[in-house]
């Protein structure tokens, strides 16, 4: 296409997202679309999940699955295909010491076997400018239904000054399940965590507004190699949001509209993939949606992140990614409600991961991650020496062995079995009787062994 001028519509994220949110619920509840490797996108390609997804499962890209999610997940090989599929979550874990209190109601203390989450999606493209991702979940630990990852598409290939350009709206649910590249925290490793395992208590606001909010993101992908996009982010009602199955009041409402925006550039030079990018996240919150102070927690999350994919004609995979994430903390409405003491507080979050899949089929990965900030004695109330600072290593070992469609069952059939270890140097603040009862951060320590099936 030559010459082509592209203007999208001047819509109003204030008055769209209101009316636009029930109705996407009630699509979601009753007809779900998939959001990170799903088996009706293969039968939509043609192609393998190992075209898509490193490792033949999800939710790591490949280049191939990247510029399939950037065109809207439009890409097809057949006419027409089912665009409904499934999968079901399962394993089993066992933490070096018991927790106490038992981590949900009508389990024990340790040893756990459950029934993680059951998802049903319905996945694709409507014509070539349409598609959509839309995750609902059954979660097996709380026994409760809710609306998951949500991503709906509107797209234009364009040819704009000599660059040759996809111009893309997303409406979502979950600041960064839009992106493309795996190392935000929406996809980023580990790909799959239990409930049941204990978890550091702080983590930047970015990771934790998923299903409580929903955003409009405007973004252009030029010549397949920059990547810009810029939207915003509002907290639907609270009835909204306990009928789709999500917590309205954690981590609170946001006042107005929280801005994101997003910066990267990828080249691939031959078998080998690289990516650099930057992202920001600016949120005003009322916390637990209370509003009788007069004042709000602001929010400003600034990131870097990297990847780099090497391919091997043989299918072995390798790749890293890494990111870092400074998060201030205003804390005007917390310290007003008496649950924070500083009047500005920082935390910062560094995590880098490497993987190995030998053949596409069997893979080992190994994640350092690493949190800490500054001290507040009444946000880290819980915490001995009142800091946030946890770190640890994740090792994992898995295996998938249709990955490239040729199981008995069909090409939509999947699987994953794999076994995880997460091992913490400090938790909540200390390596030793970090809460001021004798419980050390090695006690956390995590062995969990999990399968995943895909239908």
């Amino acid at each position: 296409m030559t010459g082509l001028s592209v203007r999208l519509p001047r819509w109003s994220a204030r008055r769209l997202l209101p009316g636009l949110a029930p109705i996407l619920c009630l699509l979601g509840l009753f007809a779900a679309t998939p959001a990170a490797a799903v088996p009706s996108f293969a039968a939509q390609t043609g192609r393998p999940c190992e075209a898509c997804h490193v490792g033949g499962l999800g939710p790591q890209l490949t280049p191939f699955g990247r510029q399939f999610k950037l065109h809207g997940y439009t890409a097809r090989a057949v006419s027409f295909n089912v665009p409904f599929a499934a999968f079901v979550e399962s394993s089993y874990t066992h933490t070096q010491k018991s927790q106490e209190p038992a981590p949900a109601s009508s389990f024990g203390q340790n040893d756990f076997l459950a029934i993680d989450q059951i998802s049903l999606f319905l996945a694709g493209g409507v014509g070539t400018h349409f598609g959509a991702f839309i995750q609902n979940t059954y979660d097996g630990v709380a026994k409760t239904f809710a609306w998951d990852n949500l991503d709906v598409r509107a797209v234009t290939p364009a040819h704009i000054g000599g660059a040759d350009m996809v111009l893309g709206i997303s409406l979502n649910n979950n600041p960064t399940v839009q992106d493309v590249f795996n190392t935000l925290p929406t996809w980023g490793f580990p790909y799959t965590t239990s409930s049941l395992a204990p978890s550091p208590a702080a983590a930047p606001i970015i990771g934790n507004l998923g299903q409580t909010t929903i955003g409009l993101t405007a973004y252009a992908w030029i010549n397949s190699s920059l990547y810009a996009e810029f939207g915003g982010y509002r907290s639907p009602g609270a009835g909204f949001l306990t009928h789709a199955g999500a917590d309205p009041f954690s981590p609170g409402k946001i006042d107005g509209e929280a801005p994101y925006a997003r910066l990267a550039y990828n080249k691939s030079l031959g078998d080998k993939n690289f990516e650099l990018g930057a992202f920001w996240l600016n949120a005003n919150l009322f916390p637990g949606r209370d509003q009788s102070t007069g004042f709000t927690d602001h929010y400003t999350d600034l990131g870097l992140d990297g990847s780099y994919q090497y391919f091997a004609p043989n299918k072995d995979v390798f790749t890293v990614n890494a990111r870092y994430i400074h998060e201030r903390q205003a804390l005007d409405a917390s310290r007003a409600l008496g649950l924070a003491s500083e009047p500005v507080d920082d935390l910062n979050d560094f995590r880098i991961d490497a993987s190995y899949y030998w053949r596409g089929k069997i893979g080992a990965s190994a994640q350092v991650f690493d949190t800490w900030g500054s001290r507040d004695a009444l946000l880290y109330a819980g915490n001995r020496i009142v800091r946030p600072d946890s770190s640890g290593v994740t090792l994992q070992l898995d295996a998938t062995p249709f990955g490239d469609g040729k199981s008995a069952l069909g090409q939509r059939f999947n699987l994953r079995v794999g076994v995880q270890y997460t091992a913490y140097f400090r938790f909540n603040g200390e390596s030793a009787n970090f809460d001021g009862f004798g419980r050390n951060a090695a006690d956390n320590n995590t062995l969990r062994v999990f399968t995943w099936i895909y239908y």
